[in-house]
Protein backbone atom coordinates (compact mmCIF):
# COMPACT_ATOMS: atom_id res chain seq x y z
CA UNK A 1 0.00 0.00 0.00
CA UNK A 2 1.40 3.46 -1.32
CA UNK A 3 1.25 6.15 1.38
CA UNK A 4 -1.76 8.16 0.04
CA UNK A 5 -4.03 4.94 0.13
CA UNK A 6 -1.94 4.73 3.83
CA UNK A 7 -2.85 8.21 4.80
CA UNK A 8 -6.60 7.94 4.10
CA UNK A 9 -6.81 3.98 5.65
CA UNK A 10 -8.77 5.24 8.73
CA UNK A 11 -11.46 7.26 6.85
CA UNK A 12 -11.85 4.93 4.30
CA UNK A 13 -13.47 2.68 7.16
CA UNK A 14 -15.80 5.43 7.45
CA UNK A 15 -16.82 6.57 3.84
CA UNK A 16 -17.58 3.73 1.20
CA UNK A 17 -15.79 3.65 -1.99
CA UNK A 18 -17.89 6.11 -3.57
CA UNK A 19 -17.91 8.96 -1.22
CA UNK A 20 -14.36 8.64 -1.41
CA UNK A 21 -13.66 8.94 -4.91
CA UNK A 22 -16.47 11.74 -4.80
CA UNK A 23 -13.91 13.18 -2.43
CA UNK A 24 -10.78 12.95 -4.66
CA UNK A 25 -12.38 13.87 -7.70
CA UNK A 26 -14.15 17.39 -6.10
CA UNK A 27 -12.80 20.63 -5.85
CA UNK A 28 -13.05 22.77 -2.76
CA UNK A 29 -12.71 27.34 -3.57
CA UNK A 30 -11.47 28.15 -0.01
CA UNK A 31 -11.68 32.39 1.02
CA UNK A 32 -9.71 33.17 3.77
CA UNK A 33 -6.62 31.28 5.75
CA UNK A 34 -7.40 33.26 9.09
CA UNK A 35 -8.92 31.44 12.66
CA UNK A 36 -11.49 29.50 10.65
CA UNK A 37 -9.90 29.12 7.28
CA UNK A 38 -6.93 27.78 7.99
CA UNK A 39 -8.52 24.23 9.89
CA UNK A 40 -11.10 24.37 7.42
CA UNK A 41 -8.28 23.84 4.34
CA UNK A 42 -6.23 21.61 6.55
CA UNK A 43 -9.08 18.92 7.48
CA UNK A 44 -9.94 18.76 4.30
CA UNK A 45 -6.49 17.87 3.21
CA UNK A 46 -6.38 15.21 5.48
CA UNK A 47 -9.74 13.86 4.30
CA UNK A 48 -8.70 13.31 0.48
CA UNK A 49 -10.30 16.55 -0.81
CA UNK A 50 -8.56 16.10 -4.48
CA UNK A 51 -8.25 19.29 -5.39
CA UNK A 52 -8.65 22.68 -3.05
CA UNK A 53 -7.85 26.21 -4.32
CA UNK A 54 -7.21 29.09 -1.48
CA UNK A 55 -7.38 32.46 -1.52
CA UNK A 56 -5.90 35.19 1.05
CA UNK A 57 -3.54 37.75 0.52
CA UNK A 58 -2.60 38.07 4.26
CA UNK A 59 0.67 37.74 5.81
CA UNK A 60 0.91 36.24 9.29
CA UNK A 61 0.47 38.70 12.02
CA UNK A 62 1.49 38.88 16.13
CA UNK A 63 -1.90 39.01 16.48
CA UNK A 64 -2.71 36.07 15.07
CA UNK A 65 -0.53 33.25 16.99
CA UNK A 66 -3.10 33.10 19.18
CA UNK A 67 -5.86 31.53 17.39
CA UNK A 68 -4.19 31.03 13.99
CA UNK A 69 -3.12 27.08 12.07
CA UNK A 70 -0.23 29.53 9.63
CA UNK A 71 0.92 31.60 12.79
CA UNK A 72 4.13 30.65 14.28
CA UNK A 73 7.34 33.33 15.69
CA UNK A 74 8.87 31.89 12.79
CA UNK A 75 6.23 32.96 10.13
CA UNK A 76 5.28 36.11 11.12
CA UNK A 77 5.59 38.58 8.11
CA UNK A 78 5.54 35.44 5.85
CA UNK A 79 2.18 35.12 3.32
CA UNK A 80 -0.67 32.67 4.87
CA UNK A 81 -0.86 31.39 1.42
CA UNK A 82 2.76 30.22 1.21
CA UNK A 83 2.81 29.08 4.76
CA UNK A 84 -0.84 26.50 4.67
CA UNK A 85 0.43 25.49 1.04
CA UNK A 86 3.69 24.21 2.31
CA UNK A 87 2.08 22.64 5.06
CA UNK A 88 -1.03 20.97 3.04
CA UNK A 89 1.75 19.66 0.32
CA UNK A 90 3.59 17.71 3.08
CA UNK A 91 0.55 16.44 5.17
CA UNK A 92 -1.12 15.62 1.81
CA UNK A 93 1.59 15.37 -1.13
CA UNK A 94 -0.91 13.56 -3.82
CA UNK A 95 -3.66 16.61 -3.56
CA UNK A 96 -3.62 19.34 -5.96
CA UNK A 97 -2.87 22.55 -4.35
CA UNK A 98 -3.35 26.36 -5.84
CA UNK A 99 -2.96 29.57 -3.86
CA UNK A 100 -4.57 33.02 -4.95
CA UNK A 101 -3.00 35.90 -3.79
CA UNK A 102 -5.42 37.88 -3.64
CA UNK A 103 -9.19 39.44 -1.48
CA UNK A 104 -12.12 38.77 -2.78
CA UNK A 105 -13.91 42.45 -3.18
CA UNK A 106 -17.38 43.07 -5.43
CA UNK A 107 -15.44 45.44 -7.28
CA UNK A 108 -12.41 42.83 -7.88
CA UNK A 109 -13.86 39.43 -7.36
CA UNK A 110 -11.96 36.16 -7.77
CA UNK A 111 -12.98 34.06 -10.59
CA UNK A 112 -14.91 31.24 -9.51
CA UNK A 113 -13.37 28.02 -11.57
CA UNK A 114 -15.92 26.62 -14.25
CA UNK A 115 -15.19 23.04 -12.31
CA UNK A 116 -15.48 24.14 -8.55
CA UNK A 117 -17.89 21.54 -6.24
CA UNK A 118 -18.37 23.59 -3.44
CA UNK A 119 -16.66 27.15 -1.97
CA UNK A 120 -16.23 27.71 1.40
CA UNK A 121 -17.07 31.74 3.18
CA UNK A 122 -14.34 32.44 5.74
CA UNK A 123 -14.16 35.90 4.71
CA UNK A 124 -14.60 38.54 7.42
CA UNK A 125 -15.68 41.44 4.89
CA UNK A 126 -19.66 41.56 4.75
CA UNK A 127 -19.73 43.74 0.80
CA UNK A 128 -17.68 40.59 0.07
CA UNK A 129 -19.88 38.02 2.05
CA UNK A 130 -22.87 39.38 0.04
CA UNK A 131 -21.09 39.28 -3.22
CA UNK A 132 -19.95 35.68 -2.97
CA UNK A 133 -23.13 34.63 -1.76
CA UNK A 134 -24.92 36.33 -4.61
CA UNK A 135 -22.79 35.11 -7.37
CA UNK A 136 -22.59 31.59 -6.27
CA UNK A 137 -26.71 31.73 -5.73
CA UNK A 138 -26.87 32.84 -9.67
CA UNK A 139 -24.12 30.40 -10.90
CA UNK A 140 -25.72 27.13 -9.27
CA UNK A 141 -22.67 26.70 -6.93
CA UNK A 142 -23.36 25.51 -3.28
CA UNK A 143 -21.87 27.90 -0.96
CA UNK A 144 -20.82 27.23 3.06
CA UNK A 145 -20.40 30.70 4.63
CA UNK A 146 -19.06 30.99 8.23
CA UNK A 147 -20.58 34.16 10.34
CA UNK A 148 -19.25 35.82 12.97
CA UNK A 149 -17.11 33.58 15.39
CA UNK A 150 -15.37 36.93 17.27
CA UNK A 151 -15.90 37.59 21.05
CA UNK A 152 -17.18 34.15 21.54
CA UNK A 153 -15.59 31.77 24.22
CA UNK A 154 -18.08 28.43 23.81
CA UNK A 155 -17.44 26.26 21.17
CA UNK A 156 -20.08 24.17 21.63
CA UNK A 157 -22.54 26.61 20.85
CA UNK A 158 -21.18 26.34 16.90
CA UNK A 159 -23.99 25.15 14.61
CA UNK A 160 -24.57 24.35 10.93
CA UNK A 161 -27.91 25.54 9.06
CA UNK A 162 -29.48 27.96 6.79
CA UNK A 163 -29.07 31.58 7.50
CA UNK A 164 -32.54 32.51 7.56
CA UNK A 165 -32.83 29.99 11.13
CA UNK A 166 -29.95 31.84 12.80
CA UNK A 167 -30.50 34.61 15.65
CA UNK A 168 -28.76 36.82 17.90
CA UNK A 169 -25.72 37.43 15.57
CA UNK A 170 -25.35 40.86 14.64
CA UNK A 171 -23.36 39.92 11.26
CA UNK A 172 -26.06 37.39 10.66
CA UNK A 173 -29.03 40.02 10.87
CA UNK A 174 -27.24 41.93 8.42
CA UNK A 175 -26.66 39.13 5.97
CA UNK A 176 -29.84 38.22 6.04
CA UNK A 177 -31.59 41.51 5.47
CA UNK A 178 -29.23 42.11 2.29
CA UNK A 179 -29.62 38.95 0.88
CA UNK A 180 -33.44 38.92 0.95
CA UNK A 181 -32.92 42.28 -0.53
CA UNK A 182 -31.20 40.61 -3.35
CA UNK A 183 -33.37 37.42 -4.33
CA UNK A 184 -31.08 35.01 -2.26
CA UNK A 185 -33.72 32.63 -0.47
CA UNK A 186 -31.12 30.71 1.28
CA UNK A 187 -27.56 30.36 2.52
CA UNK A 188 -26.00 27.25 4.51
CA UNK A 189 -23.45 28.57 6.95
CA UNK A 190 -21.68 28.39 10.17
CA UNK A 191 -22.96 30.20 13.17
CA UNK A 192 -22.49 31.04 16.70
CA UNK A 193 -26.00 30.72 19.30
CA UNK A 194 -23.41 32.03 22.04
CA UNK A 195 -24.19 36.26 22.19
CA UNK A 196 -20.98 38.06 21.53
CA UNK A 197 -19.05 39.56 24.34
CA UNK A 198 -18.52 42.87 25.17
CA UNK A 199 -14.23 42.75 24.41
CA UNK A 200 -12.08 44.83 27.21
CA UNK A 201 -9.85 46.67 25.22
CA UNK A 202 -6.21 47.56 26.64
CA UNK A 203 -5.05 51.27 26.43
CA UNK A 204 -2.92 50.39 23.31
CA UNK A 205 -5.96 48.92 21.65
CA UNK A 206 -7.91 51.53 22.07
CA UNK A 207 -5.30 53.81 20.48
CA UNK A 208 -5.07 51.74 17.29
CA UNK A 209 -8.82 51.61 17.21
CA UNK A 210 -8.63 55.95 17.17
CA UNK A 211 -6.30 55.70 14.56
CA UNK A 212 -7.91 52.96 12.40
CA UNK A 213 -12.00 53.41 13.32
CA UNK A 214 -11.44 49.67 13.56
CA UNK A 215 -12.76 47.76 16.43
CA UNK A 216 -10.47 44.56 16.61
CA UNK A 217 -12.69 41.63 18.00
CA UNK A 218 -11.42 39.50 21.16
CA UNK A 219 -10.81 35.50 19.82
CA UNK A 220 -9.81 32.39 21.65
CA UNK A 221 -7.81 29.39 20.02
CA UNK A 222 -10.91 26.84 19.85
CA UNK A 223 -13.86 28.87 18.64
CA UNK A 224 -12.42 30.11 15.08
CA UNK A 225 -10.85 26.82 14.41
CA UNK A 226 -13.86 25.04 15.55
CA UNK A 227 -15.92 26.92 13.23
CA UNK A 228 -13.58 26.31 10.34
CA UNK A 229 -13.69 22.15 10.92
CA UNK A 230 -17.83 22.53 10.73
CA UNK A 231 -17.24 24.51 7.94
CA UNK A 232 -15.39 21.54 6.23
CA UNK A 233 -17.71 18.88 7.76
CA UNK A 234 -20.58 20.64 5.56
CA UNK A 235 -18.21 20.77 2.69
CA UNK A 236 -17.62 17.00 2.71
CA UNK A 237 -21.03 16.64 3.50
CA UNK A 238 -22.34 18.10 0.34
CA UNK A 239 -19.36 16.13 -1.85
CA UNK A 240 -20.09 12.99 -0.31
CA UNK A 241 -24.00 13.33 -0.53
CA UNK A 242 -23.83 14.75 -3.86
CA UNK A 243 -25.96 17.41 -2.42
CA UNK A 244 -26.42 21.53 -3.14
CA UNK A 245 -26.67 24.11 -0.28
CA UNK A 246 -29.02 26.64 -1.93
CA UNK A 247 -32.64 24.96 -0.50
CA UNK A 248 -35.48 27.12 -0.76
CA UNK A 249 -36.03 28.97 2.52
CA UNK A 250 -37.24 32.55 2.68
CA UNK A 251 -39.17 32.58 6.62
CA UNK A 252 -37.27 35.88 8.99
Amino acid sequence: MDITQERLKRTALLLNKEQMKRLQDAHVLLFGLGGVGSYAAEALARLGVGRLTVVDNDTVAPSNLNRQLPALESTVGQLKTDVVVARLRDAAPGMKITAVNAFYLPENPVELPEDCTVVLDAIDTVTAKLHLAETCYQRGIPLVSCMGMGNRLDPTQICIGDLYETKDCRLCRVMRQQLRKRGVPALRCVYSLEKAKMPTPSPEDKAETKATGRVAPGSVSFVPSVAGLYLAYEAARIIWEGTGSNDENTSD
